[in-house]
This record gives structure tokens, C-alpha cells and sequence, in this order.
């Protein structure tokens, strides 16, 4: 390389630099001027912010002076109207003790009349005191008897007149009632009655199971008796096998036990392979078998009754109430019953008589409930019925028709009056003889407790009491009155279902002899 290529490229390089100095030496002074600017800007922007919000401040102070000016009228304003309104209050008051003031006056001068007065009442009241005392004592000379014997003598005889009256207008009473009312009920009741086809069917606590042969006893009972032992153990039901040929006996007071054990040995027999393990298997299939039967008999008795919409909680206890006796009385059937004859009772007197049906058909849920729920079959139907989300009517009925509440509707006296009918029916339940014998010893006892009660008999099962009255004591007109009397006794002392009916006979017999 030559010297004066050398020279060129230096000089190049020098240049180069020259020119980079020069053009960072603009970017700086182009950078400086940007910093100025933007300071200027700042700048400006704070002291425009700073005169904005003293003008911000100034408003604000204008707006609190403002409203301070409107708070302080205002102010004046209501102080001026309470002060009239005391002024208006503190008039009123002067006027009122001025007013008092008059009147005081005025009490004072009728007391004065008053006591006035008093003091002549006074003197009259001595005066006729004396004449009482001195007529008590020309009376005790005349009638020869002391005062207080005189007074009893009298309250008898009053006594004996009130009773005779009382006892007229009570029967008086009665007939003008039962002209129009007894005729009008016998109708209907008659009408629904006789409407209404139900079976006189009384259910006892033991099912018999037909077998094949007698040779299925043997395998019932099996070795040792071990597979009738797990059977009434799983079931809780007594298995009776005894002389009756190609038939068992299942006993037990509950009766879904019962029928649950009738279907499971009804499997067992039909299988043929009868052990423990087969035994359990059945009743647990049987159990299923009696859920479903359970909700068959429930929509049946609804659809049977006209009464649709029923939870589906409902519908499975009415279907519990299938296995379920009162009395001996099927307690769904006599539901169906209540809920028919509270239905037809209802169209002829023209209420409701869905919501009477639905009552009807309700009224006796509570006692498909198990006795580990504590309460009456009442209370517990209510709350089941409450909460299936049941009207309140519908509740009211089920609480009442046992009279544990007075009925407030018309509907919940019908199923009241329903449920009497169809418990009170010929056939419709039984009673052991001696709890038999017992109630009807104790309503002849109420009856013959009453003075002037010869002979008491009780009839019809104990529906009706004929009472025999001594006629020598017992009048045409206290005959009434001692039906009555002994009927609210019978209501108060006696539990019964239905009704009881008293009847007082009185006859007088006068004899001669031919000689």
C-alpha cells in the first residue's frame, strides 16, 4: 500500500468521525430541546391543573355555602312552624283547664245535689226496711213457720216450677228444631247410606296358607326345625303347622307382618326349595312385592274416590292403611266409605264436595304411621297432610273429625258425621265380649245414677238406652228434661263411637179385682 493511500484512508476516518461527532452532537442538541419542551409542557399542565382545581375548590366552597344558606332557611323554617304549632298546642291546653275548671264546678254542685239526693234515699231505705221486717213478721204469725224455714219452703217450690218450665221450653224447643231438621237429615243420611254398597267383612289376626300337599309341612318345618325357626325370626310372624290337612296358619297383630309372611311362604311353597338363605331371599322379595301392592291399593282408592293430585307420600300410606283394622274394620275401606257418604252428603246439601271427598278419603291417614312416631292417629294425619303441602281445610278436617278441635267448616262436620256412620254401621266392626259387656255395664250405671230412675237397658249393641221412670216422681214435663240430662252425662263420663240415643218411658198402670 502506497503513502498516499494511506493519506486517503486517514483522511476518510477523519472525516467519518467528523461526521459522527457532528450527528451525535445533533442528536444531542435535538434531545436537550425535546427535554425543554416537554418540561415547558409539564409545566404548563400543572399550572393548569393547579388553576382547575382552585377553581374546583371555589365551586365547592360557593355549593357548601350554598347549601348551608338552604339548610339555615330551611331550619328557621320548620322552627317557625313548630313554634306555631306549640303556640296552637299551648292554646288548646288553656282552653281544655278552662273547660275542666266548668265542669269541676258543675261536679261539684251535682255531687252536692247527689249526696242530697242520697241521704233522702237513705231515710226511704230505713223506712222500707222497717215495713219488710215488720211484713216478715205479721207473715211469720200467719203462717206459723220462722223465716228461713219459710224461705226453704219457698226455693223448693220455685225450684220445682223452674224445673218443670225449663224442662217444657227445652222440648218445645227440641220439636220446633227437629220439625224441619230431623226430616231433612234423615233424608240424606238415607240417601248416602243406602248410595253408598260396602262388605260387612271383619278381619281377624291369623291367614291361612293352603299347601300342596301335607307332605310341604315336613319340609317347612326341616331339620330340626331350623328353616321354621329363621322363617318366624326374618318375618316376625307366628307359623302355626298343626292337624289342619294341607293347610298352615300364620299368626300376628301386625298385619303387614303378616301378609308380607303369607307372600314369602307363598314363594318358598311354589319354589320348592325351602332353607335359611332361601327364606331370606323370598322375604326380601316379598317386602318389594308388598311396597308395589301397597301403591295399588292407594291409586285405586283414590281413583275409586274422584280424588286426584294426592303426593306420592300419600298415596303409599292410604295404601298402608289396606293392612290396617279398626275394631276389625279394614281402615282403607272404611276411608273409601267415609269418603263416599261425605261426598253425597255434601251434594245434597250443595257445599264442596271434592274438598269433602278429599277429607273423607284423608281423615284416618294418620293411623298408617308406626308407633315410633309419638302422637294420635289425628295429630299425626295432620302433619303428614301438612306436610305433603294439603290445604288447610283439608288439615282442619282430619284434626276434628274426633272432636280433639271444635269444626269450623261445614266439610270438616260432614266427615265428622261420616266417620260415626261408618264406624256405627251394622257389621262394620266388633268388640270382644268382654270389653262388650263392660261398656254397656257402664251406661246403664250413668242412667241409673239419676233420682227417679226405675230400670235402665241398654239395646241395639249399646246405640240405644231405654230409661223406666218411677211415674210417681218423674212428670210428663221432667221426662224431657231427664233425657237430656242423662244424654250430656253419657257424653262427658263415656267414650263410644257413633252415637247413643236416650229414651225415657214413663207409664202409669192402675189395677182393680173383679171378685
Amino acid at each position: 500500500m502506497t503513502l498516499e493511500t494511506l493519506i486517503y484512508s486517514a483522511i476518510g476516518l477523519l472525516l467519518a468521525f467528523g461526521l459522527a461527532v457532528a450527528y451525535l452532537a445533533i442528536k444531542r442538541n435535538m434531545a436537550e430541546q425535546k427535554i425543554r419542551v416537554a418540561e415547558e409542557t409539564a409545566k404548563r399542565i400543572l399550572e393548569d391543573a393547579k388553576r382547575e382545581a382552585e377553581t374546583k375548590r371555589k365551586e365547592a366552597i360557593l355549593d357548601l355555602k350554598e347549601e348551608a344558606v338552604k339548610l339555615r332557611r330551611d331550619f328557621d323554617q320548620e322552627t317557625k312552624e313548630r313554634k306555631q304549632e306549640l303556640s296552637g298546642i299551648e292554646r288548646r291546653l288553656l282552653q281544655r283547664e278552662e273547660h275542666l275548671e266548668k265542669k269541676e264546678k258543675i261536679n261539684d254542685a251535682e255531687e252536692k245535689k247527689i249526696k242530697e239526693k242520697a241521704d233522702e234515699l237513705a231515710k226511704i231505705r230505713e223506712e222500707l226496711q222497717k215495713g219488710h221486717e215488720k211484713q216478715i213478721q205479721e207473715l211469720e204469725k200467719i203462717s206459723g213457720l220462722p223465716k228461713e224455714e219459710a224461705r226453704k219452703v219457698l226455693l223448693e217450690s220455685l225450684g220445682k216450677d223452674v224445673e218443670r218450665d225449663a224442662a217444657l221450653i227445652i222440648k218445645r224447643k227440641e220439636e220446633e228444631i227437629k220439625k224441619d231438621a230431623e226430616k231433612m237429615a234423615r233424608e240424606i243420611l238415607a240417601t248416602a247410606i243406602q248410595r253408598c254398597a260396602v262388605d260387612h267383612v271383619v278381619e281377624t289376626t291369623t291367614t291361612m296358607v293352603e299347601l300342596p300337599s301335607d307332605d310341604m309341612k315336613g319340609r317347612i318345618i326341616g331339620r330340626e326345625g331350623r328353616n321354621i325357626r329363621a322363617f318366624e325370626t326374618k318375618t316376625g310372624v307366628d307359623l302355626i303347622v298343626d292337624d289342619t290337612p294341607e293347610a298352615v296358619i300364620l299368626s300376628s297383630f301386625d298385619p303387614l307382618r303378616r301378609e308380607t309372611a303369607r307372600l314369602t311362604l307363598s314363594k318358598l311353597i311354589v319354589d320348592g326349595r325351602i332353607h335359611p338363605a332361601r327364606v331370606e331371599e323370598m322375604y326380601e322379595k316379598s317386602k318389594l312385592e308388598l311396597k308395589a301392592a301397597m301403591w295399588e291399593h292407594g291409586e285405586s282408592a283414590t281413583i275409586e274416590c274422584d280424588v286426584h293430585g294426592l303426593p306420592p307420600v300419600l298415596i303409599q300410606l292410604l295404601g298402608r292403611l289396606h293392612y290396617r283394622t279398626s275394631y276389625g274394620q279394614n281402615v282403607l275401606q272404611h276411608s273409601k266409605e267415609v269418603s263416599h257418604l261425605a261426598g253425597m252428603v255434601a251434594a245434597e246439601l250443595g257445599v264442596n264436595i271434592k274438598l269433602a271427598k278429599r277429607a273423607g278419603l284423608l281423615h284416618d291417614i294418620g293411623k298408617a304411621i308406626d308407633q315410633e312416631v309419638e302422637g294420635t292417629h289425628t295429630k299425626l294425619g295432620a302433619l303428614f297432610a301438612q306436610k305433603a303441602g294439603e290445604s288447610a281445610e283439608v288439615i282442619h278436617a282430619i284434626e276434628a273429625h274426633h272432636e280433639d278441635i271444635p269444626a269450623q267448616s261445614i266439610e270438616a262436620i260432614l266427615v265428622l258425621v261420616s266417620d260415626a256412620i261408618s264406624a256405627a254401621r251394622p257389621g262394620a266392626r266388633r268388640d270382644t265380649l268382654e270389653a262388650y259387656v263392660k261398656r254397656l255395664e257402664k251406661l246403664e250405671a250413668v242412667a241409673k245414677a239419676f233420682e227417679g230412675v226405675e230400670r235402665v237397658f241398654a239395646i241395639q249393641a249399646g246405640r240405644e238406652v231405654r230409661v223406666i221412670v218411677q211415674p210417681e216422681k218423674i212428670d210428663d214435663q221432667m221426662a224431657p228434661k231427664l233425657a237430656y240430662d242423662i244424654a250430656k252425662k253419657i257424653e262427658s263420663d263415656l267414650e263410644y263411637p257413633g252415637e247413643i240415643k236416650v229414651t225415657v218411658i214413663r207409664e202409669t198402670r192402675s189395677q182393680e179385682i173383679a171378685k
